[in-house]
């Protein structure tokens, strides 16, 4: 069995040998022949020469490396598209998804016959309380907008086998929310719990605003319930428009005088409908901004230079 393991990096020039050791001692405890494939995402520290390095002192680790800063999910589709393996880990650079839980799903995968061993984290380390609580509800949130199920508390680390591996690299849209397409294919997946770790050195490479265009990637691609959602808004809208009028007529026949007033109420309503039009609208660019985006057709990453291929 050749195991391929899909590390994304983004100028991670503090954890990169770590992590490259942490990895090897693992695999190398085990029963198969193994690929470690380092995706280096436009860093712009010294990650790109620390893998070269690496490269030249152990033929096992291969690398990609990008013309550009391109993304964490381009960047885990490029090793993906590249890897040879039987089967794949997807596991960040940063330590936090310590590299001794693949031991586990390994035995897992083969126990339980699955295509996905994805893990599941019952505590999350050296995070803050924004990040746990928006992590907790948007998973939730998620799960009532799809018509798909996902599994909560988790991220891109899993383990899959050649037949998901295969189905995705047929998927052509460009966005990718890589652990709901994973979740959408099906098969046999099932859960692998552990502790997850505080980030070893660095910092985050997930901000606010990443977090948030990620999250919107993974609302608008995978439900329609947003559009139903503003339709719905669109008909409150009207039915309270059509009782104020109603209200305002009935007004104006009995007592014609008592309509010089209202002004705060007229204020109110062109507020109320202005927002309702103007989040129909913006729900409606990001799907629109979503069409675009795809029948730009552009790749979704350009490599730059490969190491060990």
């Amino acid at each position: 069995m050749l195991l391929s393991v899909i590390i994304p990096c983004y100028n991670e020039e503090l954890v990169i040998n770590e992590t490259y050791k942490r990895l090897g001692k693992v695999l190398n405890e085990l029963d198969l022949s193994y690929e470690l494939l380092f995706i280096n995402d436009g860093s712009r520290d010294k990650t790109y020469d620390i893998l070269s390095r690496l490269a030249s002192e152990d033929s096992k680790v291969k690398v990609l490396n990008f013309s550009r800063n391109f993304g964490h999910q381009c960047a885990v589709t490029a090793g993906i598209n590249h890897c040879s393996g039987d089967a794949a880990v997807i596991i960040d650079s940063d330590l936090q998804d310590p590299p001794e839980v693949i031991v586990d799903m390994l035995k897992i995968m083969h126990e339980q016959n699955a295509n996905v061993v994805y893990g599941v984290r019952k505590k999350r380390k050296g995070e803050n309380w924004f990040k746990l609580i928006t992590a907790k509800y948007f998973y939730r949130l998620l799960n009532k907008l799809s018509d798909v199920r996902f599994p909560v508390d988790t991220g891109d680390f899993r383990l899959i086998d050649r037949r998901i591996i295969d189905t995705f690299n047929r998927l052509e849209e460009k966005n990718k929310y890589i652990r709901g397409l994973i979740s959408w294919m099906g098969y046999k997946q099932v859960p692998c719990y552990y502790e997850r770790e505080e980030r070893f050195a660095g910092e985050t490479k997930y901000p606010f605003k990443k977090m948030l265009r990620f999250a919107m990637i993974g609302v608008f691609y995978f439900s329609k319930k947003p559009l139903q959602i503003a339709t719905f808004s669109g008909f409150i809208s009207v039915a309270i428009g059509i009782l104020y009028g109603l209200v305002a007529l009935i007004t104006k026949i009995i007592n014609p005088e008592a309509l010089v007033t209202g002004w705060t109420t007229l204020i109110i309503l062109i507020i109320f409908f202005g927002g309702v039009q103007l989040l129909t609208i913006g729900v409606l660019g990001q799907y629109i901004g979503n069409l675009f985006d795809e029948a730009k057709d552009r790749p979704e990453y350009i490599i730059g230079d490969k190491i060990n291929f």
